[in-house]
């Protein structure tokens, strides 16, 4: 009876490892299908800002631009002071055009500032953690550029929402459970805490789940932008001219003048110098070939080309017989993405600002092979960058610092009085590893908000249309808690903590003023055969580009539908340096699903790997794809939140 049980149980392996398990057949979200447009993001009534620009007969981009200003205006996780970077593929172009509207660390940003405060890293919270906004401006440049309808109408539902909309559970009990934090900066309290005067029975501050949550000053604002669209119209101005007025009023203008008045007035840095010499950028995508599928990202200054290193590395390896989330494939995948991280980790920055990033070398085929042979049996607690100069044909002017990556921890001025100075934890040493006994079946983080800086932040938007305009959009920036700038009624970015101040952890990411830090945000476009057919994109900080990269290969490799790869079981690595906080790294520590069977965390205990579980690891995956050969729409929702897709 023993031997018949064994053998049951290793043909239920050999059935798991051969392809996605039967479960995978059956989604917990219907699959979306369209055959006119398809609007997908965060939030249900965001989504529905998308559609309504459909039915007014916009394109991808107009209602790209109108998701963006609604789930802005939600406060889902971002606000109109943070960040907004795009894939576009443009039909009449045949081309993907990169949106890079990430805001810069203003004058009075610098190293010597942070560190006479006895800091290691710009703050997590408050004033000094912001960036210049970029929402604003790449929301108006998009629309300008490749929309159809004017700002009035994109901005319709934003404006209706911040007149006052009934407010979701996961928002308001964000706030509520930050409303410490909140209070520090009276603006946002004033905003966001409407009962912190009348507390109800349990001492909630908060608004409610369905009460009407209502931002006038915010909706002033954006009036405002509007004001100055049908100014410029009635002076004789294009449609383009007149957004680009809008443009203007905020970052030059009355709201300039506003804005950066009350960020200095809450101990802020940001200057009206420097939002008047900000300005968004249309760049060229980077992208690789992974099996004949063409994948698009964004440049280093976000992490988008750490996923086309980790195809690169993985086209080495036949995943496809290992098996979908087969111990060696999900080792096989965290030794890649150690790989790719640590050189995002140490050679990404702003391109704009010198040293030049060896971007050539870190996408070469060849350099991919060369770090490929790295990959054992066992993880590798050390793993670190590697050399990619030699791959494009030069010499690596950072060897020495190479070698000694990662650094030690870097000596802080003494912090002034009454501040205490952050901790600074070095990356590189490995965690004990976990007993099988210490990940049963139902075990979790042993704290609930272990993994909140992890995944902190963004929503993600992604649209299509019959006219083959096809948009991946990740915004970000401004989420609870964030200070709002006085009366304007824009919370403020929290993304200079993304800089480092030491170059020997980073000589691409330094801090200086006028320079984008190295950002988490990373939406992905992919064709076929020259064409478009899958954009893709998630909210969750440095666990953005995993969970794509999964994704991605559960449709190549393994052939799920968009909507079975959405809500497919991940696996989460911390071994990279964290791009938040105190940029730690947990060497070994991975997050499995819930259902991952025995039999695999035993193996992958035996490999070094520190175990922890969740019921979802996939994240809010938001993604669609054209159907070749119906040239149809399938949008992929993923079950981890409230993100919401509508279609027709």
């Amino acid at each position: 009876m023993r031997a018949c049980l064994l053998v049951s149980w290793a043909s239920l392996a050999a059935l798991l490892a051969a392809g996605p398990v039967p479960a995978q057949e059956r989604t917990e979200k219907p699959p979306l299908h369209g055959q006119e447009w398809m609007a997908i993001t965060g939030k249900p009534l965001g989504a529905t800002a998308g559609a309504k620009m459909f039915e007014r007969g916009g394109n991808a981009v107009d209602a790209a631009c109108a998701m963006i200003a609604a789930t802005a205006t939600m406060w889902d996780t971002l606000h109109w002071g943070g960040e907004t970077q795009a894939l576009i593929w443009h039909p009449v172009e045949k081309r993907v055009i990169a949106i890079n509207a990430l805001g810069v660390a203003p004058s009075g940003a610098t190293v010597e500032f942070f560190r006479s405060r006895g800091m290691p890293y710009p703050p997590e919270h408050g004033p000094l953690a912001a960036v210049t906004p970029g929402t604003p401006g790449g929301i108006l440049v998009m629309l300008a550029e490749y929309g159809k309808l004017s700002l009035a109408e994109v901005l319709a539902p934003a404006i209706t929402l911040a007149d006052g909309y009934p407010i979701e559970a996961q928002t308001a009990d964000a706030i509520e459970r930050n409303k410490a934090k909140i209070k520090e900066w009276s603006d946002s309290a004033r905003v966001m805490l409407p009962h912190r005067n009348e507390p109800g029975p349990s001492g909630r501050e908060a608004p409610r789940a369905g009460e009407i949550f209502r931002q006038p000053e915010l909706a002033a604002t954006l009036r405002r932008l509007v004001e100055a669209e049908q100014r410029a119209l009635k002076r004789g101005a294009s449609r383009k001219q007149a957004i680009m007025a809008a443009y203007e009023r905020f970052y030059r203008g009355d709201i300039a003048v506003e804005f950066a008045g009350a960020v200095q007035t809450a101990g802020g840095l940001i200057t009206r110098e420097d939002l008047a010499g900000w300005q968004v950028k249309i760049e060229a995508s980077r992208s690789v070939s992974y099996r004949g599928v063409e994948v698009h990202k964004l440049d280093t200054w976000v992490q988008g080309p750490v996923m086309l290193q980790a195809l690169n590395i993985l086209e080495q390896f036949d995943l496809k017989s290992m098996g979908y989330n087969s111990a060696r494939y999900l080792h096989t995948l965290y030794q890649a993405m150690n790989l790719s991280f640590a050189d995002r980790d140490f050679y990404y920055g702003d391109p704009a600002f010198p040293p030049e990033e060896p971007i050539a070398g870190l996408l070469s085929k060849d350099y991919a092979r060369a770090r490929a042979v790295l990959i054992g049996e066992r993880n590798d607690p050390r793993m670190g960058p590697g050399d990619p100069y030699p791959f494009q044909g030069g010499v690596n002017p950072y060897a020495d610092l190479l070698r000694a990556w990662p650094p030690a921890p870097a000596p802080t001025s003494p912090a002034p009085t009454g501040t205490a100075p952050r901790p600074y934890t070095p990356s590189g040493v490995a965690p004990p590893t976990a007993r099988l006994g210490d990940a049963p079946p139902t075990a979790r983080a042993a704290n609930a908000d272990d993994h909140e800086a992890f995944y902190r932040g963004t929503t993600s938007v992604v649209a299509a249309d019959k006219d083959g305009w096809l948009v991946a959009v990740t915004p970000s920036g401004g989420w609870v808690p964030a200070v709002i700038a006085g009366k304007t009624g824009i919370g403020l970015s929290q993304r200079l903590q993304s800089f480092v101040l030491d170059p020997r952890e980073n000589p691409f990411n330094v801090l200086e003023p006028g320079k984008r830090p190295r950002a988490t945000l990373t939406p992905a476009l992919a064709l076929r055969d020259g064409k478009p057919w899958l954009a893709f994109a998630v909210q969750g900080g440095d666990s953005q580009d995993q969970n794509l990269l999964q994704f991605f290969l559960n449709r190549v490799e393994f052939g799920m539908t968009p909507q079975q790869a959405a809500e497919a079981a991940n696996m989460n690595s911390f071994q990279l340096r964290d791009s938040f906080g105190d940029h730690a790294s947990k060497p070994g520590r991975m997050l499995l699903d819930d259902e991952v069977p025995r039999w695999v965390r035993s193996d992958l205990v035996s490999r070094g790997y520190t175990l922890e579980f969740q019921p979802r690891t996939a994240g809010p995956i938001t993604a669609i794809e054209i159907d070749p050969l119906t040239g149809t729409f399938w949008g992929g929702v993923g079950n981890h939140g409230e993100d919401h897709g509508i279609a027709w």
